[in-house]
């Protein structure tokens, strides 16, 4: 809609200019023809005659055939004087033939004769012709009404180019407006569907065209990749077009072009009359008379081709239309690399996601398999233990084996547990769940070790209760595993200090202590599966090096965050962040 405003306006100062052609320089009829792509000059504004009107808007005729006029003229200055009697033009090539009788007199006028004035830019391009017919006194124009009209075809020559500029420069702003549009949309699109979706309605609407597609290439620039429609139409594209297609495409983004297809306008050039003739019949079978091909990159990498189509009798694309397509095309470039990307992003998140869920599924199968066995290990221990003959190196080596076994049993829980919160195929059902009170269940269960090391417990929390969401057995580790944490590597006498605090829309409970505390070296390693402290204090303390592990996997899982401050000799903090229950 705003090409045909930009273009109603363009019109309507011609037709302006062409009235005051016929009100100022004594003639009846003035007419005003503009350069088209196909070599072509249409006319656009005529004043003066209805019925001159009437038959020559929107007619036709080949530059080419014009030239050769101009080549046999008068030159009367800026105007071009093509006699009757040279004139080798038929009547339909001319459009319209005033109805007047041919007269005897040579200073007559002749209703074939032709006067135009050539509009040249200052690049000697023929951008358009005023013609002129009619003569008030219906005689050739003499030396004075001549120089007359050379004066006034002078300053419509510049009032045309101006029309012509100005109208460029509208659609340059217009088109321009449109590239930073679809620009914002697609940019943070990442599939090919949705840039496609966002971009079509924009593109279509902003270069007058009836639909368009893009194809894609494959990630090794060799295959001819994919075919993208928009309002979900099918473009049922042969493999050998998409590899022509293809090839072209790589042409047109090394020298930063674009082309036309039509049947007036031959094809990309690059290739043989053979596949020209499948591109035409091609376009035949989808309804589609001109098309505008850009190729799509980002650098130097082709990454695909848009095109653009148009159905009718349109078949030209203006210079700034091209220009403004190729930028649109390093744009779609970048917006396709980013979707490419972050599709490659995707699968590779989704092997690491199968692999991990692979891995937690061995472990968990392994880990039952030595459960079994040990549980029968244990109650045989423990059938030893209760023999009274026994002497006292056999106690001591049954002894020895029954430490191991529990270690053994520990670590083999810690794997299961790893390898249930480590799988993304386990189901994760949240639900509000009160962490205020999941800490004091844990300290209760932990009363006896806290007593034992005459630790101070603090509890800074809300007399309401603090909901998070997530399941209420993940958090019940969380908190067990920190503050047993702090428990154990809290020297007698020491402080443990539990807070929690509901925000805006998260949890946050901190685990503070006043122990050992972490050495620089190793925090880097904190929660590595299997990692125990350099700390020779902290390695005498028993454990598995899984814990911190399951409790970043429970919290990942929760989309909560767990972060950690230590200083070696003064103690810890960790503070996890949990969403919050509404």
């Amino acid at each position: 809609m705003a090409e045909t405003h930009a273009e109603d306006v363009f019109v309507d100062a011609l037709q302006n200019i062409a009235l005051g052609v016929t009100e100022v320089v004594g003639f009846e009829v003035a007419a005003i023809s503009v350069a088209r792509e196909d070599r072509t000059l249409e006319m656009v504004a005529v004043a003066g005659s209805d019925e001159a009107r009437h038959q020559l808007l929107g007619h036709r005729t080949p530059m080419d055939e014009i030239e050769l006029e101009l080549a046999t003229s008068e030159e009367w200055g800026a105007l071009r004087f093509v006699p009757q009697e040279r004139m080798s033009l038929d009547i339909e090539t001319l459009g319209w033939v005033p109805d007047m009788a041919a007269p005897d007199d040579p200073e007559m006028w002749h209703p074939l004769d032709l006067l135009v004035a050539p509009i040249y830019d200052d690049a000697g391009v023929l951008r358009g012709l005023l013609s002129v017919d009619l003569p008030v006194d219906r005689r050739r124009p003499g030396p004075a009404k001549r120089e007359e009209l050379r004066r006034y075809a002078e300053q419509t020559r510049r009032a045309v180019l101006s029309a012509f500029e100005r109208a460029e420069l509208a659609e340059q702003v217009r088109l321009a407006d449109a590239a930073r549009m679809i620009v914002r949309e697609v940019s943070s699109e990442l599939s090919m569907d949705r840039i496609i979706e966002v971009s079509q309605p924009a593109l279509t609407s902003a270069f007058n065209a009836f639909g368009m597609w893009i194809q894609t290439f494959d990630e090794d620039g060799e295959g001819s990749g994919s075919v993208y429609a928009s309002n979900g139409a099918e473009i049922v594209m042969p493999d050998d077009l998409r590899e022509i297609a293809r090839i072209s495409a790589h042409i047109q983004w090394k020298n930063q072009d674009v082309s036309v297809l039509n049947d007036v306008i031959p094809p990309l050039g690059v290739m043989t009359p053979e596949q020209e003739q499948q591109i035409t019949e091609f376009m035949r079978a989808i309804d589609v008379t001109s098309m505008l091909f850009v190729p799509l990159g980002a650098g130097p990498e082709c990454l695909g081709n848009l095109v653009l189509t148009r159905r009718g009798g349109r078949l030209d694309w203006s210079p700034i239309e091209k220009q403004a397509a190729l930028d649109i095309g390093h744009d779609l470039g970048r917006a396709l690399l980013n979707a490419r990307t972050f599709e490659r992003e995707r699968r590779l998140i989704d092997e690491l996601r199968e692999l991990n869920g692979y891995k937690s599924r061995l472990i968990a199968t392994i880990a039952h398999e030595l459960k079994n066995p040990l549980t029968s290990i244990l109650g045989h221990v423990e059938i030893l233990e209760s023999v009274p003959e026994l002497d006292g190196t056999v106690r001591s080596s049954i002894s020895s084996m029954e430490r191991g076994a529990v270690r053994m049993q520990r670590l083999i829980d810690d794997l299961l547990v790893l390898a249930q919160v480590g799988d993304p195929h386990v189901e994760f059902t949240p639900q509000p769940v009160d962490v205020t009170a999941v800490v004091h269940d844990v300290l209760d269960l932990l009363r006896v070790t806290l007593e034992r090391k005459e630790l101070k417990v603090v509890v800074e929390a809300p007399q309401q209760p603090v909901l998070a969401m997530g399941e209420e057995q993940g958090l019940d580790r969380v908190c067990a595993n920190l503050i047993s944490n702090a428990a154990k590597y809290t020297p007698e006498g020491g402080t443990i200090t539990v807070s929690l605090e509901a925000k805006r829309r998260i949890v946050e409970l901190k685990v503070s202590d006043t122990g050992l505390g972490i050495s620089e070296e190793d925090q880097a390693s904190l929660f590595q599966e299997f990692f125990r402290s350099t700390n020779p204090t902290a390695v005498a303390q028993p454990g598995t090096g899984l814990g911190l592990t399951i409790v970043q996997r429970i919290v990942e899982r929760h989309r909560g965050r767990i972060t950690f401050d230590s200083t070696l000799g003064a103690g810890t903090t960790f503070t996890v962040t949990l969403p919050l229950a509404r």
